[in-house]
């Protein structure tokens, strides 16, 4: 195949084909005389695979490392296992945060039902947000939680 071919088999472009090679994920392509360069369905394989892994989370830099796992003979399963209860660990510390921040955001919502806009003064451009620093504003909001 032909690079246009291979982009539209794998559902890319011929410029994310080229970056891809670029970074080594990809082998180089072999080249015709006139230097086109051509692609086997190892390739596309290889492409379906970069594609499957990202959509997971994983970063290029992981997926090279499970690439060359596989190149140098060794079967990445265990390698791969790793980084996905890593990925779980880390997508558990973000809904964990979230759900805070939401939380946050629900009791500045609250408390600004209570305020009247008119009383905003001086240098506040706006008491629902109150100029204090982070950890102080979120112990604000948390005792606004508790009224």
């Amino acid at each position: 195949m032909l690079i246009g071919e291979l982009a539209d088999v794998a559902g890319l472009t011929s410029q994310a084909v080229r970056f891809y090679e670029r970074k080594g994920l990809l082998p180089d392509a072999e080249r015709r005389a006139n230097g086109y360069r051509t692609y086997d369905e190892s390739t596309l394989a290889r492409l379906r695979f970069i594609g499957a892994a990202q959509v997971a989370g994983l970063t290029l830099s992981e997926i090279h490392n499970i690439i060359d796992l596989r190149d140098a003979g060794t079967v990445p399963c265990t390698h791969v296992i790793g980084l996905i209860d890593t990925k779980i660990a880390d997508v558990a510390a973000r809904i964990k945060h979230l759900a805070a921040l939401q939380a946050e955001l629900e009791a500045l919502r609250e408390h600004s039902r209570l305020l009247d806009p008119a009383d905003c003064q001086g240098d506040d451009i706006c008491h629902i947000l109150p100029s204090t620093n982070p950890a102080t504003r979120s112990a604000a909001t948390g005792a606004l939680r508790d009224r």
